[in-house]
Formats: C-alpha cells, sequence, structure tokens
C-alpha cells in the first residue's frame, strides 16, 4: 500500500504526512479561533461584535474578527483535526478548505470593507492571510499526496 491508498497511514497508528499537515492546520485554526476572544491578544476586545463590518476587534492588533469569525476558525480547526484521521480526509481537508480561503480572498477584495456584505467581517490583512492559507493549504494537500513513479522500477511510490 502507498500513503496515498492507505486512508488510515502507513503503520497502525502512525500518520501521514498530509494527515500531520491537515492535523497540524486544524490545530492552528483551533487556537487561532480560542485567541479571538481573549482580550489583549485581541486589541478593541470591547469592540467585538457577532458579525458585520462594524466589529472593530482586531486579533493580533493586525486582522478584524467578530464572535462569527472566531466561530468558523473554531468549527474549521475541528474540521481539519476530525478530517486527519485518514489520509483521503486530511487531502480533502487542506484541498478543499483551501478552496473556501480562495473564495474568501476574492471575496474580501470585491466586497468593500465598509458594506453590510462584509458579514465576516474582512480587512486587507485578512485579504493577504487569506491568499496565503489558500496557497499553503491546496499546495499541501496536492504535494503531501502526489505519486511518484520510479523510473527505473516501474513502480509507484507515495
Amino acid at each position: 500500500m502507498t500513503a496515498y491508498s492507505a486512508d488510515q497511514g502507513t503503520a497502525r497508528g502512525a500518520r501521514t504526512n498530509v494527515q500531520k499537515a491537515a492535523l497540524a492546520v486544524g490545530v492552528v485554526f483551533l487556537l487561532v479561533g480560542v485567541l479571538g476572544f481573549i482580550p489583549g491578544i485581541t486589541s478593541n476586545y470591547d469592540q467585538l461584535r457577532f458579525a458585520g463590518a462594524d466589529s472593530e476587534a482586531l486579533l493580533l492588533g493586525l486582522f478584524q474578527v467578530s464572535i462569527l469569525h472566531n466561530i468558523v476558525h473554531l468549527l474549521f480547526g475541528v474540521l481539519g483535526v476530525a478530517m486527519a484521521r485518514s489520509v483521503s480526509g486530511a487531502r480533502t481537508y487542506l484541498i478543499f478548505g483551501g478552496a473556501v480561503y480562495l473564495v474568501l480572498f476574492l471575496y474580501g477584495l470585491l466586497v468593500g470593507q465598509e458594506s453590510a456584505a462584509n458579514f465576516v467581517p474582512l480587512n486587507g490583512a485578512d485579504d493577504v492571510l487569506h491568499l496565503l492559507l489558500a496557497i499553503g493549504m491546496i499546495g499541501l494537500g496536492v504535494a503531501l499526496t502526489r505519486r511518484r513513479t520510479d523510473s527505473a522500477a516501474g513502480t509507484v511510490r507515495p
């Protein structure tokens, strides 16, 4: 079995690199979701709103967040941890999660920051981060599950 075809990993209890990556990304999203609710780490905490551009709270003083935004981070983290249990789940999480962040990047570019449609809310720093997340997650999902052909032996390797 190759790492890609072995849906539960290479050995009982062992995780493949794509599973480790999905787990790490999931844990980071959980951490970010929690940090978004901690005053001091989130500046302007008294201006944290449920949703919308009027939430002026800034995670790390840079990324505009709201209660909804933090909850989405927490849910995305739980999803990553859960999907990291299998190779196919981890790959799906990274690639489709990256696609979601690509859509969010485009959404952030197209929707005005003060617009009522900016319900997440998003600012310029969020837009750049979403693009980097999209590239990183899709890249990890593809690169860590890519099959290589050993031309000398004519076999497929993980």
